[in-house]
């Protein structure tokens, strides 16, 4: 059974940082496909950063330059470092892992930033 365990939400000031941290079980973190999304109150989900072929990463353009996303294959940890962040960086953050043609996710943490 796969699981995504998130980690290292919160709440912080503009300007700050945070570590998210995605724990994946098992065999899954063997994929060459996996990244981060956030959905903000009455918004849709979107992609906030991804990783393939363990060092091909995508933002999205509204993170670019502040965020990184990067993966420790011996902890199975998937990681999204923040940097400057804005109120409109405000969401549930979730990991997400594409495992032999299955999508999972994690159940998701709280990121806050206020003003």
């Amino acid at each position: 059974q796969v699981q995504l365990v998130e980690s290292g939400g919160g709440l912080v000031q503009a300007g700050g940082s945070l570590r998210l941290s995605c724990a994946v079980s098992g065999s899954a973190f063997s994929s060459n496909a996996m990244g981060w999304y956030r959905q903000a109150p009455g918004s849709q989900r979107e992609l906030v950063a991804f990783i393939r072929s363990g060092s091909l990463t995508t933002y999205a353009d509204s993170v670019k330059g502040r965020f990184t996303i990067s993966r420790d294959n011996a902890k199975n940890t998937m990681y999204l470092q923040m940097n400057n962040l804005k109120p409109e960086d405000t969401a549930v953050y979730y990991c997400y892992v594409d495992w032999k043609v299955r999508d999972y996710w994690g159940q998701g943490t709280q990121v806050t930033v206020s003003s």
